[in-house]
Parts: C-alpha cells; structure tokens; sequence
C-alpha cells in the first residue's frame, strides 16, 4: 500500500471501489441493524440520536442541538415536533429571546434511557466488533468527516 493520493486519471469509476458507496452502505446497514432494537423503544434513528444528545447535555436549544446532529432546521422541525407529540420532549420559546427554542426531556424521555442503554452494546455485539476497532474505526470517520467538512468549505 502506498501513501500516493488518488489522481481525477487514476480515481476509479466502479461502484464498489467509491469510498462513498461504502460508507453510504456501511451507514445503511447499520442502521438497519438499529432498527429492531429502536422499535422496542418506539424511536426512528434520527429521533434517538436527539435523545442521545439530549441525555448528554440536558435542555439545550434547537440550534444547538442541530449543530451537534449536523442536521439542518428543516429536519429537526418535524422530528421534534414528533418526539413531543410521543411526549418525550418539550419545546420552550427563550423568555429572553422568542426567537431562541429551547429543548428539555420530560420525565418520560428521562426514563426511556435506561432501557436504551442496551442500544449500542447489542449493535457492537451482532457487528462482532471489539472495542478497539471500534475506536479506531471511529476515529478514522471523524477524520474523514472533518476532512471532507473542510474541503466543503474551500469550495464555497
């Protein structure tokens, strides 16, 4: 293995050699695999990553909480507004600044994550994945993602 970087000659135009297709289809799997055990919660992915966030940093604001997802308002509008109709948060209008949304647990969502504790455990478990190639597996995607976030940003 050499350390050249791929050329636009040399890059490959096959499907199984784009590193995007695999991590679309890593990403894809692995959410699949979520799936029956986010069922049992009566949670969608995307609505337990919000808890996940939300049982880290307690109430935080809405575009704080689309900054840690990386998601835009667009899309955390709907599932926030279907989380708090499952009763597992409460939306808020900043006294200080109606602009501002502030989003809180309720004791429901409180409660819902102890028995989502089992989530990521059962995941590595059927992925037969140990814990250092799950960390460095981890670390590698962080450094793709801050990687590509730059070289998004450059080509603004």
């Amino acid at each position: 293995m050499t350390n050249e970087k791929p050329t636009a000659e040399s890059a490959s135009l096959l499907l199984d050699e784009q590193l995007c297709f695999a991590l679309y289809a890593a990403q894809r799997a692995v959410t699949s695999a979520y799936r029956p055990l986010l069922d049992g919660l009566g949670l969608t992915y995307p609505q337990y990553l919000v808890l996940l966030v939300l049982w880290d940093r307690g109430e935080t604001t809405v575009k704080e909480l689309a900054s840690a997802l990386r998601l835009d308002y667009g899309t955390m509008s709907p599932l926030l507004k279907r989380l708090e109709a499952a009763g597992l948060v409460r939306r808020e209008r900043a006294a200080h600044d109606e602009r501002t949304v502030r989003i809180a647990l309720t004791g429901r969502g409180e409660e819902l994550r102890e028995r989502a504790a089992v989530v990521p455990g059962a995941l590595l478990s059927v992925a037969e994945l140990t814990g250092p190639e799950v960390a460095r597996l981890r670390e590698q995607l962080w450094q793709l993602a801050h990687r590509a976030d730059a070289a998004a940003e450059r080509a603004r």
